[in-house]
């Protein structure tokens, strides 16, 4: 049989990413567990041009070894299996042990672990006595050499992770905060498309001390389009910072290339209290899309939970950054003292060097739950992906609480969406009213009583009313609101921003109104 992934079997299986608890102290590892092979040869540049000879041979699907019995290993047994805690590999002087992930059901094809010093890798051969297995478990009936599924970075001398590699080209990270939420990927293939979504495999990875940071990761990557190289190298201190070289080579023609891809999950905010279904507040691994874009402008986009799948593109030339972040950091908000929403990563994409033209595209996939990551978002080139082509990117992650670089304007704060209409008065029937906040940066330095503050709003279809923008008598932040009377339920696109004279104060809203369809 070959591996079929869908969508909703990975993001299952992603739940396990940096989560997997061991008991027991961190030590060098000095049993005979870890057994390497012969020192070969390694260069980032040799593996690239490994790369390249493999995406000029045609795609063999991978089989997967055992695989009835990795079908056997559910979430349940997964968490069973624990990696033993004197087996550590510690990598760096100790500044990054490492720990490894059992293969199992939604992981059933084993990853290359290679550790590379003074430029020579030596491959670490799996033995099942690196790991602490139930005697009731299913993996005591795999071969001895059926490999492993990723692994993990700790924090020196502690038992938390806070880097993990597993499934997929999947990765993530702890953050500032340490909690683990949203992912990133090397490649979105066909994202939201007609045809099934293509997932590119680290099939690889070689590991060596970082000169500058934690440690260095290069990820050999196939797939059935596709192969590649990426090579990390990961800074921790504060924000997480990973320097990124992607390199990829094209088998055949791909309609939907998304680089330096991020994937998340937004299920409801306070945007739009009308959707809600759970007791929380709010509940979302991300709650907005910022765009840095090549002319200087700052946008932000609130995400939705759309009733069909909606892919927006928000074209551009050479872009700054963009990421998808989580701005609201108040616990009041979330009330979830479980998984601590307020306290997930945002992702920063910072390029490097010339990207060209192309489009930060932004997917939002429906959900009813938030197991489900259901939104990505990544970099497309204007010009498409065909057979043959070699493509070269670099550009860094920062996983941190804000984007690396805060605007000079004011940030958009709060999105909220109610009944439009007046207070007190018959509430005329489609007429949503929208209300914005704003705060920091220029808007917030300004006194409350500043003259000549407007908001500049824009809908791509529908009537606006009139909008009024005023200090809110509490904190720093300033807000507008209007109201929007909008037919039908195609989405409208709106923008609105602060402006006093010439001087922009505020970043650009830019939002996707989702009206809902009035009653018979």
């Amino acid at each position: 049989m070959t591996i079929d992934l869908n969508r909703r079997e990975l993001m299952l299986g992603l739940s396990l990413l940096g989560l997997a608890g061991v008991t027991g102290q961190a030590q060098a590892a000095e049993g005979d567990a870890l057994r390497f092979g012969e020192p070969q040869p390694f260069s980032f540049d040799a593996l690239v041009e490994r790369a390249r000879a493999l995406a000029a041979e045609p795609y063999v699907p991978e089989v997967p070894r055992s695989a009835d019995t990795l079908e056997r290993i559910d979430f349940d047994q997964h968490w069973r299996i624990r990696y033993r805690a004197d087996q550590t590999l510690e990598l760096n002087g100790g500044k990054a042990p490492i720990r490894f992930f059992h293969l199992g059901r939604y992981f059933k094809l084993p990853v290359g672990i290679h550790v590379v010093e003074n430029g020579q890798a030596r491959t670490l051969r799996y033995d099942p006595k690196l790991f602490d297995i139930p005697a009731d478990s299913p993996a005591r009936e795999l071969p001895d050499d059926i490999g492993f599924a990723g692994f993990r970075v700790l924090e020196p001398g502690s038992e938390t992770d806070w880097l993990a590699f597993l499934g997929a080209a999947y990765f993530r990270t702890s953050g500032e905060d340490n909690q683990f939420g949203m992912s990133a990927r090397a490649l979105a293939i066909d994202v939201a498309m007609p045809t099934p979504e293509e997932f590119p495999r680290f099939t690889d990875f070689f590991l060596e001390p970082s000169a500058d940071g934690r440690l260095a990761i290069s990820c050999l990557l196939n797939s059935p389009r596709v192969a590649g190289v990426l090579r990390m190298d990961v800074r921790k201190g504060g924000p997480i910072v990973m320097d990124i070289q992607a390199r990829y080579f094209a088998r055949d023609d791909i309609q939907r290339f998304g680089i330096a891809a991020l994937t998340s999950m937004f299920w409801y905010s306070e945007t739009d209290r009308g959707r809600r279904v759970d007791w929380r507040p709010e509940v979302h691994d991300s709650d907005g899309l910022a765009l840095w874009t090549g002319s200087g402008e700052r946008i932000w986009r609130p995400l939705n939970n759309p009733v069909n799948v909606m892919t927006s593109s928000f074209t551009d030339e050479n872009p700054r950054g963009f990421g998808l972040l989580q701005r609201d950091r108040n616990f009041d908000n979330y009330e979830d003292d479980g998984v601590f929403y307020e306290k997930r990563a945002s992702v920063w994409v910072e390029p490097k060097g010339d990207w060209g033209r192309g489009a930060v595209q932004l997917v939002e996939i429906p959900t009813d739950d938030e197991i489900h990551d259901n939104i990505a978002a990544y970099w497309i080139a204007d010009k498409s992906v065909r057979r043959g082509d070699a493509i070269a990117l670099d550009y860094v992650l920062h996983w941190a609480n804000r984007e690396p670089y805060p605007p000079r304007v004011g940030e958009v704060v709060a999105t909220r969406l109610g009944r439009g209409g007046i207070a007190g008065q018959p509430r005329p029937a489609g007429v949503t009213k929208i209300v914005v906040d704003f705060d920091g940066g220029l808007v917030g330095a300004l006194a409350r009583d500043a003259k000549g503050v407007e908001a500049v709003v824009s809908a791509s279809r529908g009537t606006l009313g009139k909008a009024d923008a005023y200090s809110v008598k509490v904190g720093t932040a300033w807000r507008t609101t209007f109201d929007i009377t909008a037919d039908g339920t195609e989405p409208v696109e709106m923008r609105c921003y602060l402006r006093q004279g010439d001087t922009v104060l505020t970043e650009t809203w830019a939002y996707q109104f989702l009206p809902l369809p009035r009653p018979a």
